[in-house]
């Protein structure tokens, strides 16, 4: 730990300020990563077998299959089938607009990846040219006697800041696309389950009506 703290003040003081910000701005991320992954993993994100087994019941007619997987569902999503159980195909939008104020939750912070993805080289490049100027500053003040290792010196510096700014871009953005994979999934699985349980197969006038047996908040 200490080589490391080291090691990123040595960083610091070669890139300037620049590379400082860029330094915070990589904590900043990488706690949003970790707080999102746990919340994710509180949520259920992923983790839907009992609730499909309660949606593939309700579709087979088994409502006490049904009503007993759905009360072993520790996702996310679970309210908003146990709504969908006691609801019919007019009330399609607002499990939708349910199921998207979990999501919603989920996504926050997706928009501080991004930008941080799309700023860091940026900014790793706005301190390259910070850091070629005064290359080139130092340059001109030797006048005649120009010595090429000032210049090479002060040049890869100056590229330093780039260097750092794309360490913390790359994996972010690698980061922030997978956490928007996992919840196109999440809307697939959703969709899927609400358009199941609202028009379950073969539905005849008793097995479609609305799902009272099951509590609202099971």
């Amino acid at each position: 730990m200490t080589q490391m703290l080291e090691a990123l003040r040595q960083v610091a003081d070669l890139g300037g300020p620049v590379v400082m910000v860029l330094i915070g701005v990589s904590i900043l991320t990488l706690a949003v990563i970790l707080y999102k992954l746990w919340q994710f993993r509180a949520a259920g994100a992923g983790r839907h077998r009992e609730l499909s087994d309660a949606v593939a019941a309700f579709d087979r007619g088994d409502r006490a299959g049904a009503e007993a997987a759905l009360s072993r569902s520790r996702s996310y999503l679970a309210p908003v089938i146990a709504m969908a159980f006691t609801a019919g195909p007019a009330d399609a939008a607002r499990l939708e607009a349910e199921a998207e104020t979990r999501f919603a939750r989920l996504e926050s912070g997706f928009r501080l990846l991004d930008s941080v993805a799309q700023l860091a080289p940026l900014l790793g490049l706005f301190g390259t040219v910070l850091g070629m100027i005064e290359a080139f500053q130092s340059l001109q003040q030797a006048g005649a006697q120009v010595d090429p290792s000032l210049l090479a010196g002060g040049i890869w510096v100056a590229l330093l800041t780039t260097a750092v700014g794309l360490a913390v871009a790359m994996p972010t953005a690698l980061v922030h696309s997978w956490f928007e994979a996992r919840m196109d999934a999440e809307r697939v699985t959703a969709g899927r389950a609400i358009s199941t349980v609202l028009f379950p197969q073969g539905a005849t006038a008793d097995t479609a009506a609305p799902f009272g047996a099951v509590p609202a908040g099971a």
